[in-house]
C-alpha cells in the first residue's frame, strides 16, 4: 500500500521525468487546485490542471524544476517544502522560489493542492 508521503513524492518524480499524463492519474477527478500565483485553474478535475496550469507554465518558462526538500505528514494531509527554479522564455531571467505545498488525498488519489510560493522571486523573473 502506498503512503500519502510516497503518492506526493510520486506525483513530484512524473513532473521532474516529464510525465504529466501520469502525475495527473494521480489526480481524483474531483481535484480542486488552489495556487497562489497568476495560473488558476478554473475549475475542478485533472484536465482543469492541465489546460490551466501545466499547458500555460511550460509555453512561459524555457526551463523550471519542482524540488522539494521536506514532507510533513498528518493522516491524508501531506505538506512538501521545497523550492521552484525556472528560466523565463522571455526576460531569460531565472527565478529561484521556496514553497510550501499543502495536498490532501481522499481514496488514495490528489483530492486537493494549495500553494504558497514567494510570488515576488517569480514576479522579478516576469520582469522585463
Amino acid at each position: 500500500m502506498t503512503t500519502p508521503t510516497e503518492l506526493i513524492q510520486r506525483f513530484y518524480d512524473r513532473l521532474a521525468a516529464g510525465d504529466v499524463a501520469n502525475a495527473l492519474s494521480l489526480m481524483s477527478p474531483e481535484i480542486e487546485w488552489i495556487t497562489m500565483w497568476h495560473y488558476k485553474v478554473g475549475g475542478p478535475g485533472p484536465e482543469r490542471v492541465a489546460e490551466d496550469l501545466f499547458k500555460p507554465l511550460v509555453a512561459e518558462w524555457s526551463s523550471f524544476a519542482l524540488v522539494p526538500t521536506e514532507f510533513i505528514t498528518e493522516g491524508d494531509t501531506v505538506v512538501s517544502l521545497g523550492g521552484f527554479t525556472g528560466v523565463h522564455g522571455v526576460t531569460g531571467k531565472k527565478a529561484e522560489a521556496r514553497y510550501a505545498h499543502v495536498w490532501l488525498l481522499k481514496n488514495g488519489k490528489i483530492a486537493r493542492f494549495r500553494q504558497y510560493i514567494d510570488t515576488l522571486a517569480v514576479a522579478e523573473a516576469r520582469r522585463s
